[in-house]
């Protein structure tokens, strides 16, 4: 077990911490303890997605288990995150917001799988990406949502974190499509290319299997001999 890997099994173990934190009556709202602590967590265990994933390329320990691994936390914890905020912050978080994410979680996990039966790897476009910071700064705006409307900054300045949490969760939505989108086109394009090779090469071999016919005088001669 390398570092990289234990750092993204840590982020799957912050996973049931975030939910019990969200869920607990032990942690008090009225003060926002509760929200900033989530976020606190939800925002650390994010922060890990990038620190494996470069310690694994600087230290040359990319392996088979974190490749299965990192996709996995990133889809539970996002999943998590979610489901959690569907009960917390319903007027913000809807069901059918959360099954469009998950939803969309689960084709691009799809996607690759049959990607890798094919023989091929889909990589994370920069759509992806920038689809996974959205989500976050949606995350935490929802969850500081459920305690601030908004936020005084130095006394005087008002941090709107509602009108953040509310363009944040449909502007997600919208990438979070589009991200699906461009995933699949560029499966779409891998699998149908290798489809016209498999094609192209069957074709190929069938004529080099093709038995020439033998003129009639060859067949007399091949006769009398």
């Amino acid at each position: 077990m390398n570092l990289p890997n234990s750092i993204t099994l840590i982020r799957i173990a912050s996973i049931p911490l975030l939910i019990w934190i969200l869920s607990s009556a032990r942690f008090s709202s009225v003060t926002g303890e509760k929200e900033l602590l989530a976020s606190a967590v939800f925002i650390a265990a994010a922060m890990t997605d990038g620190i494996d994933g470069y310690l694994a390329r600087k230290r040359n320990q990319i392996t088979t288990m974190g490749i299965l691994l990192d996709p996995l936390a990133d889809k539970l914890l996002i999943a998590a995150a979610f489901i959690a905020l569907v009960q917390l912050n319903p007027a913000l978080v809807p069901a059918w917001v959360a099954i469009v994410v998950i939803g969309r979680e689960f084709l691009v996990s799809g996607l690759r799988s049959i990607a890798a039966s094919e023989g091929f790897t889909i990589e994370a476009s920069n759509l992806g990406k920038f689809k996974m910071v959205v989500q976050i700064v949606a995350v935490v705006a929802v969850i500081l949502d459920h305690r601030w409307k908004e936020w005084p900054v130095y006394g005087t300045y008002i941090f709107p974190v509602q009108w953040i949490a509310y363009l944040s969760i449909w502007f997600m939505v919208c990438v979070s499509l589009a991200s699906a989108v461009d995933y699949f086109v560029a499966f779409w394009s891998r699998i149908d290319r290798r489809g016209v090779k498999r094609r192209r090469r069957a074709f190929i071999l069938s004529r080099r299997r093709k038995p020439v016919p033998v003129p009639p005088q060859d067949r007399d001669v091949a006769a009398s001999t």
